[in-house]
């Protein structure tokens, strides 16, 4: 027959793997693993995000589908609709669209073959 003792020894070896596997995954928050729930929360606030801008420069919502399509079409329009209210309740008018930046242009090459763009302007 066991006696007491060994029981108790039989069970903590058996219970500290187990608590040492429940401490480490409760830390992986810790570790930058995220889970599907945040993910999934983090797309819908970009959404959100995504549809109030756009409604703040005045685009359509069909526009701002159109400009955002890796975005959730249903937070977009929630976060589009939202704004839509706050500004039409504040009297908000709409921003100016951004002026998309220029398109960098490729260096132009002398007749010689030679980059004409690190050199100093002429002077007259």
């Amino acid at each position: 027959m066991l006696n007491p003792s060994h029981r108790f020894v039989s069970a903590r070896r058996t219970l500290a793997p187990l608590l040492l596997v429940a401490a480490t995954l409760s830390g992986c928050d810790y570790l930058g693993i995220e889970s599907g729930t945040h993910i999934a929360a983090q797309k819908e606030a970009e959404g959100k995000a995504v549809g109030a801008a756009c409604r703040q420069v005045g685009r359509a919502i069909e526009e701002c589908y159109k400009l955002n399509p890796k975005s959730i079409k249903a937070a977009v329009f929630e976060g589009w609709r939202e704004m839509d209210g706050y500004m039409r309740e504040n009297d908000i008018s709409n921003l100016p669209i951004p002026v998309e930046a220029p398109k960098p242009v490729a260096p132009k090459e002398d007749a010689d073959g030679g980059d004409t763009s690190s050199q100093a302007p002429a002077r007259n």
